[in-house]
C-alpha cells in the first residue's frame, strides 16, 4: 500500500491533480475539505459546526479531521493505496496521522507539496469561486486570510516530512498535464 499526503496552498490543484492519480495509480482519495463540505450540505451536527470556521477561512480544529482520518484509515486498510489531499494540515494533525497509520501497519511514503505563486493562487481561488460558488472562494479577503493562515499553521507540516525524508516538492504552474508528469515522476521514483 502507498500513502500519499499530496500538499499544497489552496489554490494549488490538489483536487484536481489527485483525480488523475486516483484514475492512473488506481488508488483511493480522501480530501477533508469535501468530507467537510459534504458534511455541511447534509446539514450535520460536523457540518454544523465546521460551516463558521470555513466562512472565516479558518482551518478545521485537529480533533474532528483527526477523528474523520481515524475512521476513513480503519474502514480502508485493505485499499492499495491513498491519497490524502487536505490532511495533515498541523503538524499535530501530522503526528497523530503517523501513529493512526502505525496501528495498522502502514506509513505515509511522501508528501508532494505542489508549489504556486501566491498571486497565481488567489487568481485561482477567486475564479474558482465564480465556477463553483462556494463562499470561502469568492472574497479576495477571505482568501488572502485562508493563505495567511496555511503560511502560519500549515506550511511547517513540510518540514515535518522533510525531516522523516519524505518530502518531494513539484512546480504546480503550466498544463495540468504538466503538473500530473511531476507529481508521477516523483511517486513512481518511490516503487523502485
Amino acid at each position: 500500500m502507498i500513502n500519499i499526503v499530496l500538499f499544497g496552498a489552496p489554490g494549488c490543484g490538489k483536487g484536481t491533480q489527485a483525480q488523475r492519480l486516483k484514475a492512473h495509480y488506481g488508488i483511493d482519495h480522501v480530501s477533508t475539505g469535501e468530507v467537510i463540505r459534504e458534511h455541511i450540505r447534509r446539514g450535520t451536527e460536523l457540518g454544523r459546526s465546521m460551516e463558521s470556521c470555513i466562512a472565516q477561512g479558518k482551518l478545521a480544529p485537529d480533533e474532528l479531521v483527526i477523528g474523520m482520518i481515524e475512521e476513513y484509515v480503519a474502514s480502508h486498510k485493505e485499499a492499495k493505496g491513498c491519497i490524502f489531499d487536505g490532511f495533515p494540515r498541523t503538524t499535530v494533525q501530522a503526528e497523530a496521522f503517523d501513529r493512526i497509520l502505525a496501528k495498522h501497519g502502514l506509513k505515509v511514503d511522501i508528501m508532494v507539496d505542489i508549489h504556486v505563486p501566491e498571486e497565481e493562487l488567489i487568481r485561482r481561488i477567486l475564479l474558482r469561486g465564480k465556477d463553483s460558488g462556494r463562499a470561502d472562494d469568492a472574497s479576495e479577503e477571505v482568501v488572502r486570510g485562508r493563505l495567511e493562515v496555511y503560511h502560519q499553521q500549515t506550511a511547517v507540516v513540510s518540514d515535518y516530512y522533510a525531516a522523516q525524508g519524505k518530502y518531494a516538492s513539484v512546480n504546480g504552474t503550466g498544463t495540468m498535464d504538466e503538473v500530473f508528469a511531476r507529481v508521477a515522476t516523483v511517486i513512481d521514483g518511490l516503487e523502485k
